[in-house]
Order: structure tokens, then C-alpha cells, then sequence
């Protein structure tokens, strides 16, 4: 793999801290509660795995799938949902389950769609948060982790669908000879 160096951003145990930490907030917000958990493919499928099974709150689970990075590493800025939310949204507590916040146009797209179908409530839980690439204010009501910018893989990330297997986060440079 010429052209491409990895260095660990997030070990594996750190990770797993604070899975349970979001979990335990995400428990206690909802006590009392049935959530519809609702993955954003295909990057946050192993940290959603994760956070459900911490959580001490009845859960359901689905998928979206909305398209903006094509096969590089910055975001198109276009939006489209290529696989919708199958369960029943309307009166429900959604906690949509998304891997980076990066420019929030992304998840801007995926809120204003569920939005339209008449949920309870909606709640975003990111993996990771890149604040200084927004180009929408978006919030997260829960965030794992926070970092400035570079490209990351592992825990589910991918570049060019490689490297989802990683059981750590790694910042990838492709600009090395």
C-alpha cells in the first residue's frame, strides 16, 4: 500500500470506556423508554452494535444509508439517502447513530428526513465530532469523541472500504512516498 501511513488516534479500550459511558447517558435520558435505533451506513454499524448492547433501555434497530463522499475523502456536499429506515418512525424516540460529524450536512439530510415523518423525538449519537469542518450548525446530543481534522479509519471507519476491521482508530495520511 504505497502512498499510505496509519498512526493510532484511539486505542481499542478507550473506545470501549466510552461506548459505556455514552450508553449509560443515553440510558438514563430515556429511562422509561422504547428507542429506535437507527444506524448510518455503513461506517457506524460497529460502533452502533456497541452502544446497543450497552444500553439498559428496550431498543430497536435500522438503517439509512445516505451517499456524500464517493470513493475520495472529502464530502461531495450532495446528499442522497440510497437505503431508508424501515420500521415504523412516527410517535417513536429516535436516536439516530451516525460514525463523524464532519461537515453536518450529512446528518442535517438524515434529521430532516426522519423529522418528516413524525417521531416522538429525535436524538443524534456520534462516534466522533470534526467541529472545525462544519459547514451547517450541527449539534450532536451525545458525541464520543472530538477531533480537529484529518481522515480516519477503523472501528467501522473505512477509506475506500478498506480498513473497517481495525479494531482501533487510526489518522491515515495518503500523501506519503
Amino acid at each position: 500500500m504505497t502512498g499510505l501511513s496509519k498512526e493510532i488516534l484511539i486505542p481499542q479500550p478507550e473506545i470501549s470506556r466510552r461506548v459505556q459511558e455514552l450508553a449509560d447517558q443515553i440510558s438514563r435520558d430515556c429511562a422509561g423508554e422504547e428507542i429506535l435505533a437507527i444506524g448510518v451506513l455503513k461506517g457506524a454499524f460497529v460502533f452502533m452494535s456497541d452502544l446497543v448492547r450497552a444500553m439498559a433501555v428496550p431498543c430497536q434497530t435500522d438503517f439509512i444509508r445516505a451517499v456524500s463522499y464517493g470513493a475520495g475523502s472529502e464530502s461531495s456536499g450532495n446528499v442522497v439517502i440510497t437505503k431508508d429506515v424501515e420500521l415504523p418512525v412516527e410517535g417513536r424516540n429516535i436516536l439516530i447513530v451516525e460514525d463523524i460529524v464532519d461537515t453536518g450536512l450529512t446528518l442535517q439530510s438524515i434529521v430532516d428526513h426522519i423529522k418528516r415523518r413524525n417521531p416522538k423525538s429525535i436524538r443524534v449519537c456520534a462516534f466522533l465530532d470534526k467541529r472545525k469542518r462544519r459547514k451547517v450548525p450541527f449539534e450532536a446530543d451525545y458525541v464520543g469523541f472530538s477531533m480537529d481534522d484529518g481522515f480516519v479509519v477503523g472501528y467501522g471507519l473505512d477509506f475506500n472500504e478498506q480498513y473497517r476491521f481495525l479494531p482501533d482508530v487510526y489518522v491515515i495520511r495518503t500523501d506519503v512516498d
